[in-house]
């Protein structure tokens, strides 16, 4: 079982400037993940990104599953407007 903070470090860690909100069940998450990384990069390949930073916890059940939104600074701070 994981927790919401240990996936939110996890992706802090491997992604440039990351704001990381994760809230979850302890095997079911949900992800909001705002990095300058995505800049320029298609929606799937963000999203594999992701799970490349997490896929020990994927492949060993710790963390079943987990739901995403990735956005861009400036896509973030469009959401606020």
């Amino acid at each position: 079982m994981m927790e919401p903070e240990a996936i939110r470090a996890l992706l802090q860690t491997g992604l440039n400037e990351a704001d990381v909100e994760v809230v979850g069940d302890g095997r079911h998450f949900q992800a909001r993940i705002v990095s300058p990384d995505f800049e320029g990069i298609p929606l799937l390949r963000r999203h594999r990104m992701v799970y490349d930073l997490l896929q020990t916890h994927i492949d060993s059940d710790v963390l079943h599953a987990i739901s995403m939104r990735t956005l861009t600074p400036a896509q973030a701070a469009a959401e606020q407007d």
